[in-house]
């Protein structure tokens, strides 16, 4: 899709994540440019669901009970239990995540706490990329790319609760000089996109 409409970029970031980073990689191969710098960063990673990383669906809905579970997925500012200090799934524990501070680790997140996370890496890393006129590309998960589209679109904590946004095809924003949002749409036909939620 990007290839055919002519996209190319200068700088790319992603989560320390494999899928996100594979995904780039994918991205970077086809439109030959797996030699733009690449940044990989905590604050990009998909939410951090607590003690309910591991667990399936079903697993999770027989645990806690599936009206428990929904509050927890559906919920902007309740967080499921956090993640068990000795867990395999605590990123604390990760060695990929030496380097970061462990109190800023975090051990269980609603999507409240996935802005609070992301918005920082897009002010710090992101923001200046842009002002200094690059093509920019951000290869991230649902959640953490819905942090940035709250805070692009000034969306409301129920709008972004409702967004979902389609995995693999690309969602493109041209802003300002003022890095306002002047339009974004989806490089699919909103047949392509429905279809994925069906």
């Amino acid at each position: 899709m990007l290839k055919e409409k002519g996209y190319t970029f200068d700088i790319a970031f992603t989560s320390m994540l494999k899928r996100a980073i594979k995904t780039l990689h994918l991205v970077q191969d086809e439109l030959d440019l797996m030699w733009i710098p690449v940044v990989k960063h905590w604050r990009l990673n998909e939410r951090m669901y607590g003690g309910l990383q591991g667990l399936n669906k079903s697993e999770t809905a027989a645990k806690h009970g599936e009206e428990q579970v929904k509050i927890w997925r559906r919920s902007y500012d309740t967080p499921p239990p956090v993640v068990d200090a000795n867990s395999s799934h605590n990123p604390a524990n990760d060695i990929k995540y030496k380097f970061v501070d462990k109190q800023l680790i975090p051990k269980s997140e609603c999507l409240k706490d996935t802005v609070a996370r992301a918005l920082p890496f897009w002010y710090d890393q992101i923001v200046p990329a842009i002002l200094s006129g690059q093509k920019v590309l951000i290869a991230a998960h649902g959640n953490s790319l819905r942090a940035m589209v709250k805070y692009l679109d000034n969306m409301s904590e129920a709008d972004i609760m409702a967004l979902n946004i389609p995995t693999g095809i690309p969602l493109v924003y041209e802003l300002d000089a003022d890095l306002k949002p002047v339009k974004h749409y989806y490089l699919a036909s909103d047949d392509q996109v429905c279809l994925l939620f069906t």
